[in-house]
């Protein structure tokens, strides 16, 4: 394991395995924070708080096709990124977390870390969408999905860097012919700061709930 001090309160972790990267996964990482807020299509902040608690076991999603696809997009994603802008130096550390002792319930695992040519610091978020149906479609028109944004408002929190860049590829099949569109949004800390605020404040409400164990009432996502 190697630790990195960034900062007063900052600390990068790189762990020597996947596995050991997946058992210090503790506290509230970028995934929780949506289900937190009731953001989460995919589960709910009870059955968050269940699984922290050792209530419930997480569904294990890791053998499904759209998981190793993303997973395995990744890296090339990421290359791909750095050739078409070249303007930003891309960073990225295997197996790593982000620790901030100002929230010590959080840690941010990146997709990679950016440079642009003032030297401020940034993230970089890559995410893989298979689009099935219109409505796929148009959470992605101009906008970031919500559980995505608020993930991205979590690593602004852990890290403190200036901006987000997050590259989004979108995936359609028809007519046995693959269809890709690729997407990239911009987040400028400074235009964020009331939100990251509001998500402060309901991560350390929802880990106080954790320690007190009055478990929290249920939010569930707009359909």
């Amino acid at each position: 394991m190697k630790r990195e001090q960034l900062s007063t309160d900052i600390t990068r972790i790189q762990f020597d395995s996947m596995e050991e990267w997946l058992v210090n996964r503790k506290g509230i990482g970028g995934s929780d924070a949506s289900a937190i807020l009731g953001l989460n299509p995919y589960k709910t902040n009870q059955e968050l708080w269940m699984e922290k608690k050792g209530q419930m076991s997480p569904v294990d999603i890791s053998d499904k096709p759209y998981v190793k696809y993303g997973n395995d997009a990744e890296s090339p994603l990421r290359a791909l990124f750095s050739l078409d802008y070249p303007e930003y130096t891309v960073e990225y550390y295997d197996n790593n977390m982000l620790i901030n002792k100002k929230y010590p319930w959080a840690h941010a695992s990146l997709d990679g870390e950016l440079v642009d040519l003032d030297g401020r610091r940034g993230i970089l978020e890559i995410k893989t969408t298979n689009i099935l149906q219109s409505m796929q479609w148009e959470k992605w028109d101009n906008r970031i999905p919500d559980n995505y944004y608020i993930q991205v408002l979590h690593y602004l929190l852990v890290t403190e860097y200036d901006f987000v860049v997050l590259k989004a590829q979108l995936k359609r099949v028809r007519d046995g012919e693959v269809r890709l569109t690729t997407k990239h949004y911009h987040i400028e800390r400074e235009e964020v700061l009331d939100d990251i605020e509001m998500l402060k404040n309901e991560e350390e409400k929802f880990w106080h709930s954790l320690r007190s164990g009055q478990g929290p009432g249920l939010l569930l996502p707009e359909i």
